[in-house]
């Protein structure tokens, strides 16, 4: 009766919540990297050179960085559905207005402003998880919600690729219709987000009395079994020396996941393809990223490790750019993109696992919120460096290789950090 009830419950709070979140998600990580689509016609438009159009890429990072663990504290204290709706609308209202950027100077400050506003998303979504689903569960239906971001570029490439052709249409250019028409999901989510998404297990009414009562014990038990040995204050969170291992980590992942986004169209453009082409064959690396994304994640719940699973994935990352700097043609670009893809979309849900294993309460808001705010500065330093480098040496190799380097450290901390809690750590608070 037990484990007939458990299944009923999680089959019911998986159809809940995840179709919803990766939905939020999808809409979100389009708005993230749509530049990188735009920038096929915006820069010469603007007058951007690769450097400044790297920069102001990653400067939406910064944004993201400082207000980033202030928001999810924000969303610990006043729930989810408050604040995520807050994210959406404010995001989509700036995300709307880049189809107005008039240069370098405009370009910076708006793709600032968009990391201000989408500050907290994520690691709030990863703590929103935290409080629906035990930890035995939780690598899977992160990936299901981090699929997502793969799933965005599939479909939304060719969108974006469609929308260019847009040019002229009421007088704009196709570009500033991408971003005009990307955005209105954005807004009107965040207002969907107010009626439909729940706080806590405890205010759940689309569950009977019986399944709620078996979620809210379950995760109680759960909070009370890791009570003697997590971190529970913000400070404890922040300070915490796994956390800033583990902000590392996730920074190599990022620099290799934003080189994707905001670079990808424009190393498959390179061969003389139109905007149209290029938005469907980018489209093809994710598709397949997506399908093992999954799979890898089933399979680190399955066996409970989550160290190698994320370490392989950033080796064959770094592999899949290293290939991507040496590919002579469309085929080889698009093979080498699709082992990066692949690499980095299944290192996230086991890496992101790792810390509700040591961090419950305010420390989980602010520690889940450090890693990611550290972490995606990655997504500052890899488009950033490929600008820089492609202006001076006028190829993408070079830029390439350096992100490879960071997946690669990315991989040998993951392994420190477990040897380290293997080697001084309580079997209870060890990261498999």
């Amino acid at each position: 009766m037990g484990s007939e009830l458990e299944t009923r419950v999680l089959r019911k709070i998986t159809w809940r919540i995840i179709p919803f979140i990766m939905l939020l998600y999808f809409v979100a990580f389009i708005d993230r990297v749509n530049i990188g689509f735009a920038a096929l016609t915006m820069n010469k438009d603007i007058g951007l050179s690769p450097t400044v159009f790297g920069f102001g890429a990653g400067i939406f990072f910064w944004g993201y960085f400082l207000f980033e663990v202030p928001s999810n504290l924000a969303l610990d204290r006043f729930g989810a559905r408050l604040w995520i709706a807050r994210v959406m609308i404010s995001w989509g209202i700036v995300s709307g207005a880049m189809a107005f950027v008039q240069g370098p100077a405009s370009f910076y400050a708006l793709r600032f402003l968009l990391g201000v506003a989408e500050a907290g998303f994520f690691p709030g979504i990863i703590l929103y998880l935290s409080h629906w689903f035990p930890a035995r569960q939780r690598a899977a239906v992160t990936a299901l919600f981090m699929a997502a971001a793969p799933l965005s570029t599939v479909l939304g490439s060719p969108i974006s690729g469609a929308l260019l052709e847009m040019h002229g249409l009421l007088g704009l250019a196709g570009w500033q219709w991408l971003f005009l028409i990307e955005a209105l999901p954005a807004v009107l989510l965040g207002f969907i987000v107010l009626g439909y998404m729940t706080d806590r297990p405890e205010q759940a009414r689309w569950l009977t009395d019986e399944e709620r009562s078996w979620l809210v014990r379950t995760m109680n038990a759960e909070v009370t079994s890791r009570a003697g040995i997590a971190s529970h204050s913000v400070w404890r969170g922040l300070a915490d020396i796994r956390v800033l291992a583990l902000s590392l980590v996730y920074f190599g992942t990022s620099a290799g996941l934003y080189t994707l986004g905001v670079w990808a169209p424009q190393i498959i453009k390179q061969f003389g393809l139109s905007s149209l082409e290029v938005g469907f064959l980018n489209a093809v690396p994710p598709s397949v990223a997506v399908v093992v994304m999954i799979l890898w994640a089933r399979h680190s719940d399955r066996t409970g490790e989550r160290t190698w699973h994320v370490v392989l994935a950033c080796l064959l990352a770094a592999l899949g750019l290293w290939l991507a700097g040496l590919a002579a043609s469309v085929t080889a670009v698009l093979a080498a993109l699709t082992l990066v893809n692949i690499g980095i979309s299944s290192s996230k849900p086991p890496l992101w696992s790792m810390p509700t294993m040591f961090l419950s309460g305010p420390a989980a808001a602010a520690g889940i919120a450090t890693i990611n705010s550290i972490g995606n500065l990655g997504g500052f330093a890899g488009p950033a460096m490929i600008g820089w480098i492609k202006d001076r040496t006028g190829s993408f190799n070079g830029g390439l290789y350096f992100v490879a380097g960071l997946l690669l450290l990315s991989a040998v901390l993951t392994l420190l950090l477990s040897r380290s809690h293997h080697a001084k750590a309580e079997p209870a608070t060890q990261i498999h």
